[in-house]
Formats: C-alpha cells, structure tokens, sequence
C-alpha cells in the first residue's frame, strides 16, 4: 500500500492537512470526515496529518498533545474508519517503530531534519519518509538529509518547504529553494500554513498570518507544486497550538479550488 501511495503523490495532486495537534477524539474525526469529502469533490489524493505530541513548543506551558500512545488509537481510528493514509511527526528514535505501526508516512521535523540516527532509523521502516527542510537551510544542502535515508536503501522520501527564517521572529518563502528541491526528482511539498508562521511572535507561542496562505499556495502551485500541506482547525483562533496561522475547512476549499485550477494550466 504505501509503495502505491508514494507512485500516486509522485504524479498526482495532493493535500497533507488536519490540524497541528490531537485535541481530542471527536476533533479530529469530524476534520478528517469533512476535508476527505472536500478532496473527493476536487478529485485531491489526501493524507491525514495531527501530532500526538508537539515537543518543540516555545513555552512549558504550552499544549504538547494526548501523547504516542493516545495520539496513535487516534490515528488508527481515522485511518481506518475514513480509509486514509496518515501521517505523524516523531522526535525521538523510540517513537519510530510504534508510529510506523500505523502511520504511512513518517515526518521530520525542520529543527531535526540534520539528526542522522533520527534519519537513518526512519528510513529503515520502508515507510514514506517527508523531511521537512529547516527554516536556517537553502533548498540545495537539503541533499545531505535526502542521501542520509536512501543509504538505507529507502528511496520513498518527500520534502517540505515552510519558510526561511528572516532576522527575528519572522519567515519568509524564498521560491527558488522549491525549484532547487524539486532538481532531487522526489515530490516537493508546500507547507502552506507554517510559511505563514510568526515564531515566538506572541512572546511565550508563535503567532502568524493565515490571510497570506492562498496567495503562498498559489505561487507553489504557478512554480510545479503538486503536494500541499495546510493545517486545518474549525475554529482557529481556539485552537490549543498554531491557532494564528492555521486555517478553517472552509477556507480550506476555496483554496485548493485555485490550485486545482494553476496546477490543471
């Protein structure tokens, strides 16, 4: 199955989205139901994405998430009742097998996508593997984490864009890293949402700028982007984690009712 997934995202159309953080069971069920009806109008390939745990907060105080082995029955639940690939973050080498248990697509976060052992343990599960670039690393030197998993003889790897660090407190997209990835001939993935990002902008969480998403997502989509990642929350502005640059279904739709549109010129 997730040799055919990975053939399918490397030609088609697909969105990676749910939202930052498992809250809860009931949540995360009603997201995953409502952007797979979303994606099966629009003919999108779609991946469930939430985090059981989200370990590079800025503050102590923030939210982390139910934790691996809550966040994972979760996972499983969506999987299995809406029939969807899934995808979960890890951080630590311990969480690499439990996670590759149920998830078809593993993730690096950008702060780890150097850790080697983190790398080379992923790529031995044989799962898909999507390294998301550091927001301190050109699209070129993203190479070197690419080379680290294929030793393992892995070579279902995906690689995210989320923005460049820019002085303090700020990201910014610099589309040329995009076109440099995409010259490693694996899928290249927009991540819309955390481009927006404002890192540390509210003091002890992050702060961002959603209403800049559709304008981002069109201009990766105008550059030969065809893998998406936005993170979704009914109610963003009472969401426990990355509420400021998270998005609504709804907007969700009129979204990727444009890219459906760029992609097809």
């Amino acid at each position: 199955m997730v040799e055919e997934l990975f053939n399918t995202l490397k030609k088609d159309l697909f969105l990676i989205s749910g939202p930052c953080v498992i809250e809860n069971s009931d949540m995360v069920m009603k997201l995953a139901e409502k952007i797979k009806n979303i994606c099966q109008t629009l003919n999108i390939t779609y991946i469930f994405k939430a985090s059981f745990d989200k370990a590079n907060r800025t503050s102590i105080d923030s939210y982390r998430g139910p934790g691996l082995e809550e966040g994972l029955k979760i996972l499983e639940k969506v999987k299995k009742e809406f029939d969807l690939p899934v995808l979960t973050d890890i951080h630590e080498c311990d969480q690499i097998k439990p996670v590759a248990e149920v998830c078809d697509i593993i993730q690096i976060p950008a702060f780890l996508c150097r850790q080697t052992d983190l790398l080379l343990e992923s790529g031995k599960t044989n799962k898909i593997i999507n390294i998301k670039k550091a927001q301190f690393l050109p699209g070129k030197d993203m190479i070197h984490p690419v080379k680290k998993v294929e030793s393992t003889g892995n070579k279902k790897i995906m690689l995210t864009e989320r923005g460049s660090l820019f002085g303090y407190g700020d990201l910014v997209v610099d589309f040329r890293n995009i076109i440099e990835m995409k010259k490693f001939d694996y899928p290249v993935i927009m991540d819309v949402t955390h481009s927006t990002q404002k890192p540390g902008g509210l003091g002890g969480k992050s702060g961002g700028n959603r209403e800049y998403a559709k304008y981002l997502a069109n201009a990766a989509a105008a550059v030969g982007v065809r893998g998406f990642f936005f993170e979704t929350h009914e109610t963003p502005d009472k969401a426990l984690s990355d509420g400021h640059n998270m998005i609504t279904p709804e907007e969700l739709e009129k979204i990727l009712n444009n890219i459906s549109k760029i992609a097809r010129i």
